[in-house]
C-alpha cells in the first residue's frame, strides 16, 4: 500500500470526508500535516500543488488533488491502483 499524505486543517468537512473514503479503502494510516498548526507547513503547500484549498492528498509521488478529486479518482475506478502502487 502506497503512503498517503493529506494536508488538512481541523474542521474542514472535505479532508472528513476524504479520510472517510481513504479509510473505507483499506487505508489505516493518513500521514496528516495540518496547515492550520504550521503556517509554513501551509506555504510548502501551496508550493507543491499550486493551490490554496484543503484537503491536499498525495498517494505516494502523486497529487491527486482534493475531496472532489479524490472522489472522480475513485468514481473512474483509479484509486484502488494508485495505492496499490499501480
Amino acid at each position: 500500500m502506497q503512503t498517503v499524505k493529506m494536508y488538512s486543517t481541523a474542521y474542514c468537512p472535505y479532508c472528513i470526508s476524504a479520510k472517510q473514503l481513504l479509510h473505507s479503502r483499506g487505508v489505516q494510516d493518513i500521514d496528516e500535516v495540518r496547515i492550520d498548526l504550521d503556517a509554513g507547513e501551509r506555504s510548502r503547500m501551496m508550493e507543491l500543488t499550486g493551490r490554496r484549498t484543503v484537503p491536499q492528498i498525495f498517494i505516494g509521488q502523486t497529487h491527486v488533488g482534493g475531496c472532489d478529486d479524490l472522489i472522480a479518482l475513485d468514481q473512474r475506478g483509479g484509486l484502488a491502483p494508485l495505492l496499490a502502487g499501480h
